[in-house]
């Protein structure tokens, strides 16, 4: 019984595998890795305000993060007294 689980196990792992391999060979083969210069090229055509709603938000995270931690600080005050 354990022998035959172990078989199965590993003649499905192999079929797995192959299958993966087989996939990531189609993949290189048709280019799909050959974009190596998105990123790079992405930041060319960013508008200023696409870069200046960026600066916003994360300017509103470290405001909100900064108020958090105030709030946080009263109420141990708070439970201190």
């Amino acid at each position: 019984m354990i022998n035959d689980t172990l078989f199965f196990m590993l003649i499905v792992g192999i079929i797995i595998s192959a299958g993966m391999l087989f996939l990531f060979i189609w993949a290189a083969k048709t280019g799909q890795f050959d974009d190596s210069s998105k990123m790079v090229n992405g930041l060319l055509f960013d508008s200023v305000d696409d870069l200046n709603d960026a600066i916003n938000k994360e300017k509103n995270l470290k405001d909100a993060k900064a108020e958090k931690l105030k709030s946080e600080k009263e109420k141990l005050k708070v439970e201190e007294n």
